[in-house]
């Protein structure tokens, strides 16, 4: 490719750049054939991360251990994958709970670059946001189709600089790096060549959606199957946590209702109590023990 700013060109070699064979006849057919090509594409995708999933539950631990060692995850990308990392971060505040600083998305480019393609910046190191932003205790996890993003690669040296843990995230097994964890998806070629948004940006999307949620479980932002984290800001979450309390306690909507009152709008507490049928004062001071544990809580309590 060809940066508009200094002419310089640079050839990627990555599966992801090659030509797919499949789909050489895509711009001939009926849409609904185009559709077909795309589609029998993407369900190769959730096979390429199946293969990945013993790299990513190392990279889920490596999270859990920064966090609970007052460290962060830090997400560094560009483009696409700057997008879908910065996504996954700004979405399990309202989903679990979680401090604002647990997770830190460092885009190319800054929140312009999210609504708007700002290609050349990609080929600036990160090394400079991670220095400020990050330390020795956390996980710094590059997400990248082609393996070489200097944003990407930057901010990973320097964070092995630093002494924090690496993950990186690429549709290349072949990186110009050495990573803590390497979490290699193998996509292959695009049904159009070099368009990552698609089988490599799906790819991305399901371990970065994995791996944070992951984290969140084993964090007990969860009770069960259960976002007992969540926080109720509007009418459908407030009829979610009271539908959450019945499921998870087999109690009444009422019983369940004064409970949460009780624990003033606190839905771990109002579980807590109504499991282990303690009252609500020694149901938080569990909580707070644990770190906010539903299933140690209870434990704790039980013993």
């Amino acid at each position: 490719m060809i940066s508009p700013r200094n002419g310089v060109v640079v050839h990627v070699e990555s599966p992801t750049e090659q030509r797919n064979p499949r789909t050489t006849d895509i711009d001939r057919v009926s849409t609904i054939d185009v559709l077909r090509m795309i589609n029998e594409e993407d369900r190769t995708v959730p096979s390429a991360v199946a293969e990945a999933l013993p790299e990513l539950a190392r990279a889920v631990d490596l999270g859990v251990t920064a966090i609970m060692s007052g460290g962060r995850v830090h997400y560094v990308g560009a483009g696409t994958s700057g997008r879908l990392a910065t996504l996954d971060a700004a979405e399990l505040v309202p989903t679990f709970n979680a401090p604002s600083d647990w997770f830190v998305a460092h885009h190319a480019g800054g929140s312009e670059a999210l609504v708007r393609a700002v290609e050349e910046v990609e080929d600036s190191s990160g090394a400079a946001q991670i220095r400020r932003h990050a330390t020795g205790k956390d996980v710094v996890v590059g997400v990248t189709a082609s393996g070489r993003t200097p944003f990407v690669i930057g901010a990973l040296q320097e964070a092995q600089t630093l002494g924090a843990r690496t993950v990186l995230v690429s549709n290349n097994a072949s990186v110009p790096f050495t990573p803590d964890v390497l979490v290699a998806l193998n996509t292959g070629p695009e049904a159009i060549a070099g368009s990552t948004r698609m089988k490599a940006g799906s790819a991305q999307k399901l371990v970065l959606t994995s791996f944070s949620t992951a984290v969140m479980i084993k964090l007990g932002r969860t009770y069960s199957n259960l976002m007992v984290s969540m926080r109720a800001t509007n009418a459908k979450l407030r009829g979610r946590t009271i539908r959450i309390l019945h499921e998870a306690t087999g109690q009444p909507e009422n019983a369940c209702e004064r409970a949460l009152a009780e624990a003033s709008g606190d839905l771990k507490v109002a579980l807590v109590h109504l499991l282990s049928g303690v009252p609500t004062e020694r149901a938080a001071a569990a909580l707070e023990d644990t770190k906010g544990h539903v299933r140690n809580a209870l434990d704790r309590l039980a013993g």
